[in-house]
């Protein structure tokens, strides 16, 4: 008997994505508070270990909108499959790993999932019915968010009731699950981009990023204005111009320029990074504030797993109104709960810098943040995918992604070094620290705002209107009637 499955099972599509999402969202950051205890389970320094963080993202911000173009050119389910296939290949790795060399091995396999964001989104575009891609889009991009949150979340428990290795067999079983299923169950992807991969502006844009992203992680410890921060970072943006210039010249470019400067890609993409300076610093340095030692005047002497708790306001506001975010987005406008999530996202910051003695004020700041980076990262996400045609989709959402990690590496760069700059007796950086840190991210969401502001705007309306019109094009380019 031969199976068939139906292109309007959506909703089991939906699911199959959901935990191949999930999983690599929860392996952005479910090892960042377990960086001390691999340092000495390993018997390595401090310098080595972060490159257990270092190693993923640089590897994430390559492959990201790489798979996202080779899925656009093969067909996503293949390439879906792949990317889950080598995200559980890296996680066996680091699973295994009994010395950090190898552990940072599995570490960088593990950054080929990144393509599952764009490849998720692209098969959404392709088998959803136009009136639930809001939502969808909306709840697979607030997945991607809530997962960092979560990681933080569910780490301390891993850690001390099953151990160092379990951060990564249990996000193993996931991704070979979702990957058996994604086989079994999602349909291959009828829009293809013909072409291939041009291997020179692959590898170029390889190079920008891991200089770019090299010199910004490293800038806290090598100096921001170091022989080795400035030369890197040089080379980054060199590399970026060739990159870009080969782009433009080749005839199946990796990320298609034209695209890259329709106004409400560049936009969005702006506010990515933006979003991501905010979002990525305040999940890493949230919880060191929270677990230094009141006797030095601040925080809350919270332990790891506790430190968790004051970001499950920040995960459930992400996760509830990324849900709805596509309904609110249909009744209000994309861009419109773009402006909004920012600002109050902005509040959020605020909050953090001007008020955080008692709980209550972290937990009511991390609500904020939840409902303001729940809101306007999903209608981000929205608004790319119906920006670009049908074929473009991974790519374009990969670059997205992509900016929004940028994003996240320069914010924590800079974070760490506004709040280290001035440092206690004790070795803890001082209160003021954190306070300009935090005003330093509500500045960041001000301006995602200003930039907010700028995307253009479409009604559901609209784009229904211009959907129909393409369709109801002769070739003698007049419409038919009907």
């Amino acid at each position: 008997m031969t199976v068939t499955l139906e292109r309007a099972n959506y909703k089991v599509t939906f699911g199959v994505l959901v935990l191949g999402v999930s999983a690599y969202a929860l392996l952005q950051s479910l090892v960042i508070p377990a960086l001390t205890t691999i340092q000495s389970t390993m018997h390595t320094t401090q310098n080595t270990v972060t490159w257990v963080v270092t190693a993923y993202l640089l590897s994430a911000s390559i492959f990201t909108p790489v798979m996202g173009r080779v899925g656009d050119i093969l067909g996503k389910e293949h390439v879906m499959v792949a990317t889950l296939v080598a995200l559980s290949l890296g996680s066996l790795i680091a699973a295994l790993a009994t010395n950090v060399t190898v552990l940072i091995i599995g570490r960088a396999v593990q950054g080929i999932g990144g393509g599952v964001i764009p490849l998720a989104f692209g098969i959404i575009r392709d088998e959803f019915p136009h009136e639930k891609l809001a939502t969808a889009i909306g709840a697979i991009a607030a997945m991607t968010a809530v997962g960092g949150g979560v990681g933080l979340i569910i780490a301390g428990p891993i850690l001390e009731k099953l151990g160092l290795h379990w951060l990564f067999w249990i996000p193993l079983a996931m991704t070979l699950i979702a990957a058996v299923l994604t086989y079994l169950l999602v349909p291959e992807s009828p829009e293809r981009s013909p072409g291939r991969i041009s291997y020179s502006a692959a590898l170029l844009l390889s190079a920008w990023l891991v200089a770019l992203l090299l010199a910004v992680s490293e800038a806290p410890t090598w100096g921001w204005f170091s022989t080795k921060t400035l030369s890197t970072g040089a080379l980054g943006l060199v590399l970026l111009i060739v990159w870009v210039v080969v782009e433009l010249r080749v005839n199946d470019p990796v990320v298609d320029m034209k695209m890259m400067r329709v106004p409400a890609v560049w936009t969005n993409n702006l506010v990515a990074f933006l979003f991501g300076i905010g979002m990525y610093s305040v999940f890493a340095f949230l919880p060191e504030f929270v677990q230094t030692p009141r006797a030095l005047g601040y925080g809350f002497t919270a332990s790891t797993t506790a430190s968790g708790l004051f970001l499950i306001p920040l995960s459930l506001g992400m996760f509830f109104v990324g849900l709805y975010s596509g309904r609110i987005a249909e009744r209000f406008g994309s861009k419109t709960a773009v402006v909004v999530g920012s600002a109050i996202s902005g509040a959020g910051y605020f909050m953090l810098a001007l008020a955080h003695s008692a709980a209550w004020e972290i937990y009511l700041a991390s609500s904020l943040l939840g409902i303001g980076l729940g809101l306007a990262f999903s209608a981000m996400s929205n608004l790319i995918v119906r920006a670009v045609p049908a074929n473009q989709t991974g790519v374009a959402s990969g670059m997205n992604a992509n900016i929004r990690t940028i994003g996240g590496a320069v914010g924590a760069g800079v974070m760490s070094s506004i709040v280290t700059s001035k440092m206690l007796v004790s070795g803890a950086p001082a209160e003021s620290g954190y306070t300009y840190g935090f005003i330093f991210l509500g500045v960041c969401a001000v301006l995602a705002v200003v930039a907010a502001i700028f995307i253009p705007s479409t009604t559901p309306d609209h784009e229904q209107h211009l959907n129909h019109a393409e369709l109801a094009m002769v070739p003698g380019g007049t419409l038919t009637e009907g």
